[in-house]
């Protein structure tokens, strides 16, 4: 095979999940409610065919023959995370001694196999007793995080070398604060920015524990960048709309992780409308002085932005107010997501963190296609022939290996996910993996593009 579009050596080739997503055993073992199990028990119908998160891809059970199947695609590298509702069940105290156990296995088990581990610490699964104190409304949660954090490096920082504070921490913002997609469903613009703030001072405080620490590794944060393209360049009013939506999905964080500075322009747009976030003295030094070492990045689709058109009438504060939502003609979409598929978005990410980020090492820390209704494309082997995904990663891996040869220090590319997993409200309505799962049998079988992936990975390009 001639290697057309060759990456650098040692890249990290893999994927991507969750515990909550991946592990299930949601009541056993001593784990404790996390607000998701919360949410499922008090209201099922929010979910996709009442699927909630005590099953998910039972990883839990089967992580020995997972890793076997993780080596079988090609993994170098693999990111999972920690719940903190698992080792901690208190949110502070104890300790769990069944959830050492399985961390520590999972990760010997990945060491064996040559599969580098990335551990998350925080992914959108607050603990129930966390959030009945106010989840990241409180710095109280935010010190326990700390500790939390502090308690995962010591125990497994021997042999993880690779840490992530938050995966996506714009989206609970969103979700939870915002637009009624995670619990609490709560809608209110000044209290979305306290958690905003709280998440941040939060990711720099496991910062600078880890530091403290002295261990010989690298701590970074996962960022869903989404760029915004405004719907005209020649518009001003359009590009001052994208500017301000830039400011709030991807600034917000990125500046504060990377820079160690919170955009002086979303201050003043906050304070404008009096939804500042309480602070204490120390805090935006220690956010300075406690910024990641790399980036993960997840890019699924662009943003599109044009000019606010119709006018607001909410009266809690929304980053809707600045902008509206711009539906580009003769756009490529995943009909089953209702998403754009834009892969040039993959390469503005690497410009954008070169020329303005220090040219921060990073990787692709999730990009992935989510279809339903996969059985339809299974072969007389039953095997799903997803040619859409391979060419999905292909079209992106151009891209990327582009923003590579113009010098953007990119490090490894992982796909969500390696198995069919359980998406938060979605469930299994979309699947991602590269292996498909049988819900009702709990039987793998290797995709298409779990055979392919082994190929690139084994070639270290394609």
């Amino acid at each position: 095979m001639t290697v057309q579009y060759e990456f650098p050596k040692g890249f990290w080739w893999g994927t991507a999940t969750s515990g909550p997503q991946a592990e299930g055993a949601a009541d056993i073992d001593g784990k404790k409610m996390s607000i998701w199990d919360y949410w499922y028990k008090e209201e099922p119908s929010r979910f996709f065919d009442n699927v909630g998160p005590q099953d998910t891809s039972t990883f839990y059970a089967n992580y020995k023959d997972d890793i076997k199947l993780l080596k079988e695609t090609g993994h170098n590298s693999f990111r999972t995370s920690i719940q903190w509702s698992r080792l901690i069940p208190d949110g502070t105290g104890e300790v769990n001694p069944k959830a050492v156990e399985f961390y520590n296995n999972v990760i010997d088990e990945l060491i064996a196999n040559d599969i580098m581990p990335i551990f998350n610490i925080f992914h959108f699964d607050m603990p129930m007793c966390m959030q009945e104190k106010g989840g990241w409304e409180n710095r109280e949660v935010v010190d326990a995080y700390a500790e939390y954090a502090k308690k995962c490096f010591e125990l497994f920082g021997d042999r993880v070398k690779h840490w992530i504070t938050f995966n996506e921490p714009i989206v609970p913002v969103e979700g939870g604060y915002l637009y009624d997609f995670h619990y609490p469903n709560v809608k209110d613009g000044k209290r979305g920015a306290q958690v905003a703030y709280h998440t941040m001072l939060a990711s720099a405080k496991a910062i600078k524990a880890y530091k403290e620490l002295g261990q010989d590794g690298q701590i970074g944060i996962v960022l869903n960048l989404t760029p915004s393209y405004p719907r005209s360049t020649e518009n001003e009013a359009d590009v001052k709309a994208a500017h301000i939506a830039d400011l709030f999905f991807n600034r917000s964080f990125l500046d504060s992780s990377v820079l160690g500075e919170i955009p002086a322009e979303l201050i003043d747009l906050l304070k404008e409308h009096d939804v500042l976030p309480v602070y204490e003295e120390g805090d935006l030094d220690l956010i300075k002085e406690n910024t990641v070492q790399y980036l993960g990045v997840n890019y699924y689709q662009p943003r599109r932005i044009k000019a606010k058109e119709s006018e607001y009438k909410e009266d809690v504060f929304m980053p809707d107010m600045f902008f509206d939502n711009y539906e580009m003609p003769g756009r490529k979409m995943n009909p089953y997501r209702g998403w754009e598929i834009y892969e040039k978005g993959i390469y503005d990410i690497c410009t954008n963190l070169r020329l303005n980020y220090n040219n921060i090492p990073f990787y692709i820390s999730e990009n992935g296609m989510g279809v339903e209704g996969e059985e339809k494309y299974i072969n007389s082997e039953g095997v799903v022939e997803d040619d859409y995904r391979i060419d999905f990663i292909k079209d992106h891996l151009k891209w990327l290996h582009k923003g590579i040869q113009e010098g953007a220090n990119c490090k490894g590319y992982h796909l969500w996910t390696f198995i069919d997993c359980w998406s938060w409200t979605n469930a299994y309505k979309n699947r991602y993996g590269l292996i498909a799962l049988d819900l009702e049998t709990q039987k793998r079988t290797i995709k298409k593009s779990g055979r392919w992936f082994k190929e690139v990975a084994d070639n270290n390009g394609f």
